[in-house]
């Protein structure tokens, strides 16, 4: 039999919190453990909100980061600003609470524990439209893409990641020594990596090229 996963429940209202802890305790798939400080045992962290203060956007990003737990949120509304400090924060998984049963939040949350995203489908459409914008808008005028690098570094550290030389690489692009040079230096350099392999090494790991 797997392993249940342990879940804890953060709601802004004592009366929500009872009705999330009723539900999901009847879980097979879901052993309820308490929202404690820092090295809390769960490994999701269900957050029902009636808004999205700093406050619980700050309880949100501690679960991510300090103690490594996945997110579920439970939300009455989200604009688009706020969408996108969502996923800033981490939490890839989020339930409108008008629509949310116990059936879907339970996979809602056995999705969040595999760390795969569990989003509404217009709420998927809105965050695919914002990044349509921020491609065309923002990233694309800088010669970005999404990944971060632009096109010139990716066409550079394919290359690179095909055994390329300096000399080699500025050969087959038709740029100077010194180029090359500065695209891998600025890459390793905004990563924080340590040297050209390292570089070449990030890129593929993150499928960046």
């Amino acid at each position: 039999m797997e392993r249940r996963i342990p879940v804890s429940i953060y709601a802004d209202d004592p009366i929500t919190r009872a009705g999330l802890t009723t539900e999901l305790r009847q879980r097979a798939e879901v052993e309820l453990v308490d929202l404690l400080p820092p090295g809390g045992s769960a490994r999701v962290v269900v957050f029902a909100l009636d808004v999205l203060s700093v406050s619980a956007l700050e309880l949100i990003r501690a679960a991510r980061s300090r103690d490594g737990a996945q997110v579920v949120l439970v939300l009455s509304a989200l604009s688009d600003d706020e969408l996108l400090t969502v996923v800033e924060s981490g939490a890839y998984a989020v339930l409108w609470r008008s629509e949310t049963t116990a059936t879907s939040l339970t996979e809602a949350v056995i999705r969040a524990a595999s760390g795969n995203a569990a989003l509404p489908s217009d709420l998927l459409t809105r965050l695919l439209k914002q990044v349509g914008r921020l491609q065309q808008h923002v990233l694309r005028p800088q010669g970005l893409t999404l990944t971060g690098l632009s096109d010139r570094e990716r066409r550079v550290l394919r290359l690179a990641a095909d055994g390329f030389g300096t000399d080699e690489i500025a050969g087959e692009l038709a740029y100077s020594k010194r180029t090359v040079a500065s695209v891998l230096h600025d890459v390793t350099v905004r990563y924080q990596l340590r040297n050209r392999t390292h570089a070449v090494a990030f890129a593929i790991r993150e499928g960046l090229i």
